[in-house]
Formats: C-alpha cells, sequence, structure tokens
C-alpha cells in the first residue's frame, strides 16, 4: 500500500515541528529543559500543587523523563514529592520553585494567554474545537491500530 502525504497534512507536519521548536526555544532562552520546564508549567497551572499521574498525562513526557526531571528539580531544591494515598504520589513546589516557576513556566502561560487574548474569541472556539476533534478522531484510529 503506498501511502500519500496530502498537502494539508504536510502543513500541519510542518506547523506541528515549528511549534515545538519554537517552544524548545523559548525554554531554551528561559534557560531549563524541555523537560523540566514542563513539569513546572503543568503544576503551576493547577497552583503549587499536582498530582505526579497528572503531570505524566498533561506533559506527554514518558515516565522515564519525568522521573529523571522531578530527581534534579529534587535535587535542586525546587520542588518535593509527597505520598498522596498508597500509590500515589503529589508534586509540590518550594518557595524557590514557586519563584522559579512563576520567571519560567509563568513567562511561558502569559505569552499563551496574551496570544489567545488577541484573537477574536469565535476564532479561538473554533481553534480549540477543531484541535479537539483532530484529539478524538486520532485517538479513535489508536483504538483501530494492531500489531
Amino acid at each position: 500500500m503506498k501511502n500519500t502525504i496530502s498537502k494539508e497534512l504536510k502543513r500541519y507536519n510542518y506547523l506541528f515541528g515549528e511549534t515545538g521548536a519554537a517552544y524548545h526555544e523559548m525554554y531554551l532562552k528561559l534557560g531549563m529543559s524541555d523537560s523540566a520546564i514542563s513539569i513546572l508549567y503543568a503544576v503551576l497551572e493547577q497552583g503549587c500543587s499536582r498530582p505526579l499521574q497528572q503531570i505524566r498525562h498533561c506533559t506527554g513526557l514518558s515516565k522515564q523523563t519525568i522521573n529523571s526531571a522531578i530527581r534534579k528539580l529534587e535535587a535542586e531544591g525546587i520542588i518535593y514529592l509527597q505520598m498522596a494515598g498508597s500509590k500515589n504520589k503529589t508534586v509540590y513546589l518550594t518557595e524557590k520553585g514557586k519563584l522559579l516557576a512563576e520567571q519560567t513556566a509563568g513567562r511561558v502561560l502569559a505569552a499563551e494567554n496574551e496570544i489567545f487574548a488577541s484573537w477574536p474569541q469565535e476564532d479561538v472556539d473554533k481553534y480549540l474545537e477543531l484541535t479537539e476533534a483532530y484529539l478524538l478522531a486520532l485517538k479513535e484510529k489508536i483504538k483501530r491500530l494492531s500489531h
């Protein structure tokens, strides 16, 4: 079976890659690794703490990558972990971590909020609607994949 790539998919892939590269460049300018700032972003998005399982889910990072980044952030006094039940842990920002998160992930959140605020509300709504529809359709395709 020959796979052809539509011009729309080529453009989507280009934009997806360029968006990832833009975030990577922003993280470098903020002096942090992609994984560390993704964790701080996920925690800051919820306040000052977030269950580790939720961080894994919302960042899309592998368990190994998250664990490695968390160990480093813990060693630097940025976060600490606390048990939440018998198997779950919650990530908390330290005072030092709160300051760092605001100076890094907080700036990313602010930039994203400014972008959405500059768009007409109907464009924001349509963008989010289409993004969600794409995600749901992709998840359906994944369910049908066989090994």
